[in-house]
């Protein structure tokens, strides 16, 4: 069986513009947040992958631990395009628990872009 080959390189590449997610403030607020998160391009997510665990080599064992505070941190301040009211990186690092567990939501997860449809890639 012939393959197509792709014809519009830009196919290939992530998206240029951001998407536009509404976040409530508080349960049953009248008032949103606006947040633009960008897609992300492999490298990125490779990037993202190597935030979640710390590897100490230093004490003659190998010494792994699990940091999801720093893959978040990376998330928020590579995705995060912007927001309306204009939030600066150190005043989403300050976001009360409610609005930063619905921005998590729809930051990129690493781990579910890695496989998409969790199959193998056939060549």
């Amino acid at each position: 069986m012939e393959k197509k080959l792709v014809q519009d390189k830009n196919k290939l590449f992530a998206n240029k513009e951001s998407m536009c997610h509404w976040i409530q403030i508080e349960p049953n607020a009248e008032e949103y947040l606006k947040v633009w998160v960008k897609e992300p391009t492999f490298f990125e997510i490779e990037q993202a992958q190597t935030k979640v665990f710390d590897l100490n080599m230093n004490s003659g064992t190998q010494d792994v631990k699990l940091n999801l505070s720093e893959l978040y941190r990376y998330l928020f301040e590579t995705f995060v395009e912007k927001t309306e009211p204009n939030l600066s990186t150190i005043d989403l690092l300050r976001l009360n628990p409610y609005v930063g567990n619905q921005i998590k939501e729809i930051l990129p997860n690493p781990f579910d872009l890695m496989d998409e449809g969790g199959e193998e890639r056939k060549n």
